[in-house]
């Protein structure tokens, strides 16, 4: 799962990341309001976890500002257990409240079971995204990053990647790619695939080299 900790007290982001990293979990850091939604527009993530009191955006107004463009579950921090703030901040769009200090390991049992939430309710879709090195693919969203930066695919390249992806460490034929990409009534020829990888390698910049080229059959994705 990725996390990404917001908190303007380094040792609380290091503390909750030391944690979330030894129960699998990947994680980034923001230190303010700003950074957090730049960050969450600019790559998916699974979990947030916000602190209240932050200079400049405070946590209140950071969830509401993500909440206009994501649904990614907030869990806030906060020093402060009054009603009044716990009350503000679910109706930012927070899924739950931990007052500081917290216990580092009920912090990580809340995460799971909000994950476990988001993932099984009848009305949420769980999220499919695959991750290798500085490569996102968020099949749930048709999303694809680089180094954290979108990348913006046609409809066609999309289809090519997430497949391929999908199908990650097969020799796929040219024969079988254009079948499930342009479908059997497709009249062009195999240059039009070899084209689009082309294209696609492009797009990819550093991680182009995840599609290898198999001479005589067609080509395979690296599950690196």
């Amino acid at each position: 799962m990725r996390l990404l900790v917001v908190d303007d007290e380094a040792r609380i982001r290091e503390l909750v990341a030391k944690y979330a990293r030894h129960e699998g979990h990947q994680v980034k850091e923001a230190a303010d309001g700003e950074t957090a939604v730049a960050l969450c527009r600019s790559e998916p993530f699974d979990m947030i976890v916000l602190d209240v009191m932050m200079p400049g955006m405070d946590g209140f107004a950071t969830c509401q500002k993500i909440r206009t463009f994501t649904d990614t579950p907030v869990l806030m921090l906060s020093a402060r257990g009054e009603e009044f703030d716990r009350i503000r901040g679910f109706e930012a769009g927070v899924d739950d409240y931990v007052c500081k200090p917290f216990s580092p390991k009920e912090l990580m049992l809340r995460i799971a079971a909000i994950a476990k939430r988001a993932s099984g309710g009848a009305e949420g879709a769980k999220k499919d995204i695959y991750t290798s090195g500085e490569l996102t693919v968020d099949f749930t969203g048709r999303l694809v990053y680089v180094k954290g930066e979108p990348v913006d695919l046609s409809p066609k390249e999309y289809d090519l990647l997430f497949y391929m992806v999908k199908n990650r460490g097969i020799a796929l034929s040219r024969e079988r790619l254009i079948t499930t990409v342009w479908g059997y009534d497709f009249f062009g020829d195999e240059r039009t695939l070899d084209t689009h990888i082309k294209l696609l390698r492009r797009q990819l910049g550093d991680c182009a080299g995840l599609i290898t080229t198999l001479r005589g059959v067609g080509y395979r994705f690296e599950d690196r």
